[in-house]
């Protein structure tokens, strides 16, 4: 799977294609992560995330919504957010790793996927749904 760098990372836009942000791999506390760039602010993902939810995407075997939403906010379960900080997820909750900032996987984490070819994105306004490939 390609790595990018601070350097040379990917350029993408969310699902609705309404904000670009970047994405690149980087390190924290001798782990791999996600740095996720948008605007000045700085999200972390735990790189694992990406085989995770590839596997799981590929269990569920159909579309999925992206349902994504901030920490503080409550998600709808059976979505791509709701999972991302689920206690039944491979870790056990959140792949965000910024506190106060650990939302949005649904959001900034299947555009990456889409671009490294492993999910198929929708790209509406509203109510966007993903599935592996």
């Amino acid at each position: 799977m390609e790595k990018r760098t601070k350097e040379n990372p990917w350029v993408l836009k969310t699902p609705p294609g309404t904000s670009e942000y970047t994405m690149h791999i980087g390190e924290k506390d001798g782990k791999e992560i996600i740095v996720c760039t948008v605007g000045k602010t700085v999200l972390h993902y735990d790189y694992r995330c990406l085989a995770d939810l590839h596997a799981m995407l590929k269990e569920h075997g159909d579309w999925m919504l992206l349902g994504s939403k901030d920490e503080k906010k409550e998600t709808k379960e059976g979505t791509v957010e709701h999972w991302g900080r689920s206690e039944s997820n491979p870790i056990g909750g959140w792949y965000g790793l910024k506190k106060g900032l650990r939302g949005r996987f649904g959001m900034y984490i299947p555009p990456l996927m889409e671009a490294l070819g492993l999910a198929e994105v929708e790209h509406n306004k509203r109510n966007n749904r993903m599935r592996a490939v």
